[in-house]
């Protein structure tokens, strides 16, 4: 049975009144320790924390417009050998659905871990963060958090969302043990709690919230977003395509690589322990680059950029979930987010899988399906 309960929100403290309800959680018994994010003390920006103590809890801040990583990644570290306790993880809806994939990935183990997801309202890249603090230092978070929920919208002063959020068709956690709702809740004086499994309706009957109806505001809300977010991101699809439908096009759209693979260690399902681009069979012999320069006269240097994020679109794509940490991670600012999603789009639909949907939905091409693609491959009944 679904439990939906309140965390209650005293003179408009919502993040001291997260802070109680993790200390609740962190406080029952089969749970010994609680992943979330908190303001770091040298400096202004949130990182994920693993805490045991209730009282190092004083800097969460799960609601910040910050996303320096997708925890999704930690998460994996921390569960894909038994730990022997069960742990909290206070994760955004596209951190929860990259760890689904890292399970399917055998990267992870769920057993261990209960997953706490809140109605994500977007982030800001990091550098637009700094600025963002930097102007608004003692009431960032509930500033940001009042404007998105007022229908002001998330862009304040001259700093907006990201590309990958404003994309992103994915801003509750469906897929969550217990969900924090904030979408379609007109009262400032709460929060929805809501069980979503088994799992989360034991702790969270634990807990006993006071017990409410969900909102009849709610799913409205969260459709509005949606649609928003799925108009933003057709026509960045639709405009991805017409830049690298061809070969000169793509190399145009990746000039400014210079190979230093932050992508890659920043996407949370990029997970190869050693990349074929950090071996020697990349490390070209210096003659070889004076035969390609001698052959066209002029070549690119480093080489290999477009066939590096070309062999990670044929590695990632069924696998990709938007979260946009490649974009973020890019010191050139590449739109590589805007290309992994239309390369990921494509070739879920084409498997008829979305990543992350479901723990128990085994990933495209790893099993075998008689009937699949029978038009490529010339079966005929």
């Amino acid at each position: 049975m679904t439990i939906t309960g309140k965390i209650d929100v005293k003179e408009q403290d919502i993040l001291g009144a997260l802070r109680k309800f993790f200390e609740d959680v962190l406080n029952l018994e089969d749970i010994k320790a609680i992943l979330v994010p908190q303001h770091l003390p040298m400096k202004n920006m949130v990182m994920p924390t693993l805490v045991t103590d209730p009282n190092q809890l004083n800097g969460i801040d799960p609601l910040a417009p910050a996303f320096p990583m997708n925890a999704a990644k930690i998460v994996s570290r921390l569960t894909r050998k038994p730990m022997g306790a069960k742990i909290v993880a206070v994760l955004r809806p596209c951190e929860i659905r990259a760890f689904f994939e890292l399970v399917k990935l055998k990267q992870a183990r769920p057993d261990e871990v209960v997953l706490i997801g809140i109605d994500c309202l977007g982030t800001y890249q990091n550098k637009d963060y700094f600025r963002f603090v930097e102007k608004n230092e003692n009431d960032s978070t509930v500033k940001f958090y009042q404007n998105v929920l007022s229908a002001k919208g998330a862009k304040i002063d001259d700093v907006d969302l990201s590309p990958a959020c404003k994309a992103c068709e994915y801003p509750v956690a469906l897929n969550a043990d217990i969900l924090i709702g904030l979408y379609g809740i007109t009262e400032n004086d709460y929060l929805m709690v809501q069980s979503q499994t088994a799992t989360g309706e034991n702790f969270l009957a634990q807990i006993n919230p006071p017990k409410i109806d969900e909102p009849a505001s709610r799913q409205d809300a969260v459709a509005a977003v949606v649609e928003k977010r799925i108009a933003y991101r057709d026509d960045m699809f639709v405009k991805t395509h017409e830049a690298t439908d061809n070969l000169e096009k793509m190399t145009a759209y990746l000039a400014s690589c210079v190979n230093c693979y932050n992508c890659r260690v920043a996407c949370p399902v990029c997970y190869c322990k050693e990349c074929v681009f950090s071996t020697d069979v990349f490390n070209h012999d210096p003659s070889q680059y004076l035969k390609w320069a001698s052959r066209k006269g002029i070549i690119k240097m480093p080489t290999d950029t477009v066939f590096y994020h070309i062999t990670r679109l044929a590695h990632m794509s069924t696998a990709c979930v938007g979260c946009g940490q490649c974009s973020n991670a890019c010191p050139n600012d590449i739109p590589v987010m805007e290309l992994f999603r239309t390369i990921a789009q494509r070739t879920q639909e084409a498997f008829d899988y979305e990543a992350g949907r479901s723990i128990e939905e085994d990933p495209p091409m790893s099993v075998f399906r008689e009937e699949e693609f029978a038009e490529v491959v010339g079966i005929d009944k």
